[in-house]
């Protein structure tokens, strides 16, 4: 598998001189396309940081960020911004759904605002797939937070992005709600090959994975394939405790 995202000695500090802090430290990893993976860490660890250097949400101070082959390091924000809007989905804690719109006005928000229209074949599988059929007339307020979450998850993959980014997704949502999103996540690799990367401090939501990255002190100190949330607690103990 080739890697649509790739990190080399990438580093992170915020801050000049006594009160400089690094949040990550010389990091490099690929992420394989088509994979699904979870990032794991302490507070603090740099789990967010690393996040949003490697979807372009941030510039590392040093190193090297590329997605799908294209170099980040030296974008200008125009650039990041359009590469962002047409290569990459990201899904937060926090639904962030516009409460006038509808559904379907909240999924294909994206390619509005990128001046496209939406492919009506491709919407409708999007919309199946997430279980909103007979849901997109609906306003966000009508709608439980799973369901608000699975717009949030269409509007990541409306645009057909490379790689799908999650912060915290099911941080907001009950465990039942939060198992089905997961499993939606997890349905969407296995079925169209898309490939997620997921912050999360939740060793059953790391479960769903291929493989998690464990950061501590803006570093990768381990990696686990084939995870289960048993192994994944048990590692995070022990990371606590060199932290």
């Amino acid at each position: 598998m080739t890697d649509v995202v790739r990190l080399d000695a990438v580093s992170k500090v915020y801050g000049k001189g006594q009160g400089a802090v690094a949040a990550l430290r010389e990091v490099s990893v690929g992420i394989p396309r088509g994979s699904f993976t979870a990032v794991m860490g302490p507070s603090g660890s740099g789990k967010s940081t690393f996040l949003h250097c490697a979807a372009g949400l941030d510039v590392p101070s040093s190193g090297s960020v590329r997605l799908g082959g294209t170099e980040l390091s030296g974008m200008n924000e125009t650039a990041l911004t359009e590469l962002r809007r047409q290569r990459v989905g990201f899904v937060f804690q926090a639904f962030n759904l516009i409460p006038a719109l509808t559904v379907a006005e909240n999924i294909t928000l994206p390619l509005r605002l990128a001046g496209t229209r939406a492919d009506g074949a491709w919407l409708d599988e999007v919309v199946s797939r997430v279980g909103l059929r007979g849901r997109t007339g609906h306003r966000p307020a009508q709608l439980s937070g799973g369901q608000q979450q699975r717009v949030a998850i269409a509007r990541a993959l409306v645009t057909r992005p490379e790689v799908v980014f999650g912060d915290e997704p099911t941080g907001a949502l009950d465990t039942m709600t939060a198992r089905d999103v997961l499993t939606l996540l997890r349905e969407i690799v296995d079925g169209t090959g898309q490939t997620v990367v997921m912050v999360t401090h939740d060793p059953v939501a790391a479960s769903y994975a291929d493989a998690v990255l464990f950061l501590a002190d803006g570093r990768i100190v381990d990696s686990m394939a084939a995870p289960t949330s048993e192994k994944v607690a048990e590692r995070m103990t022990r990371l606590g405790a060199w932290v």
